[in-house]
């Protein structure tokens, strides 16, 4: 029987990867173990990424907890649930998700997530999805160092021509951003703002173009990352465009990397690239223009305090320091996330200090700070006793858990609060704990 199930395997791996639909396995500890093509497509990492993490490392579920961890600490199956997310690179994610308990012999060994990508279909909207509502002009683009300030004054050279727009930039830098921007600085004012954002192959985006916007005189469309659709869908995309050209319509366009180089390895039509490439603007990354870092932070906090009260004004120069010599693989999205983390549970404090990191970012950036993560020499061996990874890690979380537990008295809810989990999240982890297991 063994042998015919290892005959058979090849099947199975070739119909998971096939399927149509994301498929998301993880194992009675929250590991994963089955992670197929689909799912990669649809929240933007790899196998390798997702392999030696939790679910609650990878992704942020804004105060909420994932289907999967859901299903896994109730044993019972959840069906049609919608599911808004953000992997760590700061990418917005919307799933339909059906989610299976998995037993054998009556024990729970797993759970199994069936994801319909909808993201395409939620974000095909009016206006990019973002949480302050105000519209976005170039004064609200912090652009401290040189290179912003070139890219933004080609932008308003480009809102003046109204010609069509390519930005070229990683994720994170704030085309979507730059692209309203744009829109709203015409004069007159344009008629509405769409985004179509393309990280999907989905043709049913292109058939609704068509339809919607040909109800409007004017109107101005953002084409988010065209090199992420299928080059038939970008001829598809680039027969669109061609139809819709009309005085008063704005075309502008994104992409992730170097044009020439997307030709060359053919991700990116050149017919669609020629199209857009009137005003072609290069966003840098964070790592490359470290001045508008502390700008950024300023702007952020100001309108935290705006809008919130809150009392924080600055951050200390250690974490400056830090803040500085961070890559910021995220670029300035990943830097407004971490800032969102930490204000939310800021209380009285007025500047952000070292410990008021979290957990997840000292860890990534702990050698790049010669403060060490405190009280830890529990786990730190001589090296020739040096402990296993994941052993080192189970007994950080361990740790970590029971100092913050006890700092906020035993107290479930304001411990879940001060480590940014669900309640769930908490005690799952605890439970876990206590017998004697471990992500």
């Amino acid at each position: 029987m063994d042998k015919i199930e290892k005959a058979l395997f090849p099947l199975y791996e070739f119909a998971v990867n096939r399927a149509g639909v994301g498929i998301h396995a993880i194992d009675k500890n929250g590991r994963t173990v089955i992670y197929n093509h689909k799912m990669k497509a649809i929240e933007g990492l790899e196998l390798e990424e997702v392999a030696d993490r939790s679910i609650i490392e990878l992704f942020n579920f804004n105060q909420e907890e994932s289907t999967l961890l859901k299903v896994l600490q109730s044993g019972i199956e959840q069906l049609n649930v919608k599911q808004t997310y953000w992997n760590r690179k700061g990418n917005e994610i919307t799933t339909i998700n059906d989610t299976y308990p998995v037993f054998s012999n009556g024990e729970l060994i797993g759970a199994v997530e069936i994801a319909r990508d909808v993201t395409a279909l939620e974000k095909f909207i009016l206006h990019p999805l973002r949480k302050n509502s105000d519209p976005v002009t170039f004064n609200q683009i912090i652009a401290a160092s040189e290179e912003m300030q070139a890219v933004v004054s080609t932008a308003l050279k480009a809102s003046q021509a109204k010609l069509p727009v390519l930005l070229i930039g990683e994720s994170g830098t704030g085309k979507d951003l730059l692209a309203e921007s744009i829109h709203n600085e015409f004069s007159p004012v344009n008629g509405p703002f769409y985004t179509l954002f393309c990280h999907r192959s989905d043709e049913s985006l292109i058939d609704r173009l068509d339809e919607d916007l040909t109800e409007h005189d004017a109107f101005t469309l953002f084409c988010d990352r065209i090199d992420l659709l299928s080059i038939p869908l970008q001829q598809k995309l680039f027969s669109f465009l061609k139809k819709a050209v009309q005085p008063g319509n704005q075309f502008i366009a994104s992409i992730g990397d170097d044009p020439v180089e997307l030709i060359a390895k053919g991700a990116l039509l050149k017919d669609l690239y020629y199209f857009f490439a009137s005003f072609a603007i290069r966003i840098s990354p964070l790592r490359k223009r470290k001045e508008d870092i502390l700008a950024f932070i300023t702007s952020y906090l100001a309108k935290r305090r705006e809008r919130f009260g809150s009392s924080l004004e600055g951050i200390t120069t250690e974490v400056e320091e830090l803040f500085l010599r961070y890559e910021w693989p995220g670029n300035m999205r990943e830097l407004e996330f971490l800032l969102d983390e930490i204000t939310s549970l800021a209380s009285t404090e007025s500047v952000i200090t070292y410990d008021m990191l979290p957990l997840h970012f000292r860890m990534k950036s702990n050698g790049l700070n010669d403060t060490p993560l405190q009280d830890t020499d529990f786990v730190v061996q001589h090296q020739k006793d040096l402990l296993p990874l994941d052993q080192y890690l189970k007994d950080a979380e361990a740790y970590y858990l029971q100092k913050a537990m006890k700092l906020h008295e035993d107290n479930i809810t304001k411990t879940a609060q001060a480590l940014g989990m669900s309640r769930q999240n908490l005690q799952y982890r605890l439970r876990k704990l206590k017998n004697g297991r471990g992500d």
